[in-house]
């Protein structure tokens, strides 16, 4: 950081040291933001089977989830061109607040109507925090340092995916489940209070409208694909009209968002980022990232849990050979770019890497140990971090200093709606070989227990007769193998994208805000004032 500079003000220029400082704290109220926006809905999750138990709408649960998921994704986009538009700081002070009102009206929520209004709230709130993050980062830390900044974002990333469950459980177990919600409160103010004292960017004011029919038509663009993922094959068949007409909707709105944006006076998603290969490239690779991610998370407890036998209270730890790894990774690949100022290798490294992990957790079967199955989780990690971060670094530096705010949300985006099309296809892919196993291995019984849910709980699998649980280990062992095979034949595609990454050397010192992307990369200024 010592060699971060900032802009001579009318008061003159700033001492180094009190820059750096202000910087400093700067990124730990980034960094409690993101761990607002990683950690709800792992805490929430946990705590869903308390909350039914005292709201009831147990047909309504997947809402709760759904809602939250479906605001976001479709605020992401808006908040990074709002904050393009009319500056990143009041934009991202906005999107906290919201995020913190969604949390207070969900734990006073009195119903299961009111909990799923109030999470969607909350969500509209979320997809302004991640953006936020990135892009303040992209304008407060020059490229060639940023690498190690961004490492540091992936680590509270993995905490969080490690810490969740647990704390969700503690939470749940000692205050009830209304403080899974209310918890986010003295965190939020905290990094209110932080950003508003120390944090100082400069103001802009666009002429330009924001572009209210390019936001409507992306929003039931986005909406109607997430809904497809998250209904197709479980709340409806993947050929019932109204996944067609969800389908059809779906592309309707994007064909349409395509083309309004080539006319309108301030798109939200400015079609010509996508003019650099380096940030077509990243965008791919970071919705095959959330993809594979997403449902190793979903897929590696379940496979603990019902063929391993492990225990589901302490979920977040049984992940913790892949998310350690990565979270060592994505240091290392900081430290190292910000050292070199090079890249290329990390995506292709962590590509390869993601490959084969993800065909290793392919051969796990019923006689796997627990150790086996962690070296193979490892290898994922490795390659995840690789790649998480890296992303959003080429993909921030290949536009415009202007277009900063909607490159982190596009990225972020992609990543988004790779999880759900992963956590969609992986999980329909896993139930069909579960019930076609069950049916071959327990015959009637078989198919009567995987009749409503090919995921069982320990509750359910304790309770099964001997020849149905040997079947459904076996089962969940078929399951997760063609899901991951899946995931290794899709991660082959970022692996190929990331050998056609151009790479230009990351530079050290500010560029002015006219300049464009040199070469595919571009290297922005710090452009914050330190107080």
């Amino acid at each position: 950081m010592a060699d971060t500079q900032t802009p001579e003000t009318a008061t003159g220029e700033q001492p180094v040291g009190k820059q750096v400082r202000s910087v400093r704290v700067v990124l730990l109220a980034l960094m409690i933001t993101m761990m607002l926006a990683m950690l709800d809905n792992m805490i929430v999750g946990t705590a869903m089977p308390t909350i039914v138990g005292e709201l009831g709408g147990l047909e309504h649960l997947s809402w709760v989830v759904t809602a939250y998921t479906l605001a976001t994704a479709a605020a992401t986009p808006i908040w990074g061109k709002l904050g393009d538009m009319y500056g990143r700081k009041g934009s991202f002070m906005t999107s906290i607040v919201i995020f913190l009102i969604g949390s207070a009206l969900s734990g006073m929520a009195q119903n299961m109507g009111e909990l799923i209004g109030f999470r969607a709230v909350q969500g509209l709130g979320a997809g302004g925090l991640m953006v936020g993050v990135m892009a303040i980062i992209g304008d407060l830390i020059p490229p060639r340092e940023r690498g190690k900044y961004q490492g540091m974002m992936a680590g509270v990333m993995a905490i969080a995916m490690i810490a969740g469950p647990l704390v969700g459980g503690t939470i749940t177990d000692n205050w009830g489940w209304r403080w899974s919600f209310y918890i986010n409160l003295p965190l939020g103010a905290v990094s209110l209070a932080l950003i508003s004292v120390v944090l100082h960017l400069p103001k802009k004011r666009a002429e330009a409208r924001i572009d209210y029919l390019g936001a409507a038509l992306l929003t039931v663009g986005i909406t109607s694909i997430v809904l497809v993922t998250t209904w197709g094959g479980t709340e409806y068949a993947w050929s019932s009209a109204r996944i067609m007409e969800l389908i059809g909707i779906g592309v309707a709105a994007l064909v349409g968002f395509v083309f309004w944006q080539t006319r309108a006076a301030e798109p939200i998603v400015p079609l010509h980022i996508f003019r650099s290969r380096n940030f077509t490239l990243m965008s791919l690779i970071g919705f095959i990232t959330g993809f594979v991610m997403f449902g190793a998370t979903l897929f590696l407890p379940l496979y603990q849990q019902s063929v391993q036998g492990a225990s589901a209270t302490n979920s977040g730890l049984l992940l913790l050979p892949m998310l350690g790894a990565m979270l060592v990774t994505s240091m290392v690949a900081g430290r190292v770019t910000t050292g070199t100022g090079r890249y290329k290798i990390f995506p292709v490294v962590g590509s390869a890497l993601m490959i084969v992990g993800l065909y290793l957790l392919s051969t796990m079967d019923t006689g796997t140990s627990r150790l086996t199955s962690g070296v193979f989780m490892a290898v994922v990690g490795l390659g995840m971090g690789c790649l998480m971060q890296i992303t959003m670094l080429v993909a921030q530096n290949s536009v415009e200093m202007k277009d900063m705010g909607v490159a982190s949300s596009s990225t972020t985006l992609f990543r988004t709606l790779g999880s759900s099309f992963g956590v969609a296809i992986m999980g329909a892919l896993f139930n069909n070989r579960v019930q076609d196993v069950m049916a071959e291995r327990a015959g009637a019984l078989g198919s009567e227990v995987t009749e409503q849910s090919a995921q069982l709980d320990a509750a359910s699998l304790a309770k099964l007769p001997a020849v149905a649980r040997e079947a459904y280990q076996h089962a969940v062992s078929a399951g997760t193998h063609s899901a991951f095979l899946l995931g290794a034949v899709v991660a082959v595609v970022a692996l190929v994208a990331a050998v056609f990454v151009k790479e230009v050397a990351l530079r050290s010192g500010p560029q002015k805000p006219s300049e464009g992307p040199a070469d595919g990369t571009a290297a922005q200024a710090p452009v914050v004032e330190a107080v």
